[in-house]
């Protein structure tokens, strides 16, 4: 039995409300997309949603008490608190660079979590 749902595609400046009908894991329509990217991003939304993490951890500094930090890549979007558990483990001491991996590899998602500021002390 096909399901419909509105997806709001954020690839590009357009942001379509695209209105997709599908059944199981098949896209069977799409509607409302101005570009090709359309069918990409709601397939991914339906079947297999994921987020890049953005989030703050504690810092041992002389001027800040946290750094920002995130995620590499998207992770499953049903395992982002789960990630976010592991990131809350996380105690830094200055000095840091943008860029320094604090977790490698977090949950075996393939995504590093960086740091996304320096912190020289």
């Amino acid at each position: 039995m096909a399901q419909e749902r509105k997806i709001i595609c954020i690839l590009c400046p357009n942001c379509c409300e695209l209105d997709v009908s599908y059944e199981g894991k098949e896209i069977l329509s799409i509607e409302n997309d101005r570009c090709p990217r359309g069918l990409e991003y709601a397939s991914e939304e339906l079947f297999n949603p994921a987020r890049t993490l953005i989030t703050t951890v504690p810092i041992k500094s002389r001027n800040w008490k946290t750094v920002s930090v995130r995620t590499t890549k998207p992770v499953p979007k049903s395992r982002i608190f789960d990630v976010y558990d592991e990131v809350k483990k996380i105690r830094l001491r200055a000095p840091i660079n943008r860029g320094d991996i604090i977790i490698e590899n977090v949950l075996g998602f393939g995504a590093d979590v960086i740091a996304t500021r320096t912190v020289k002390e």
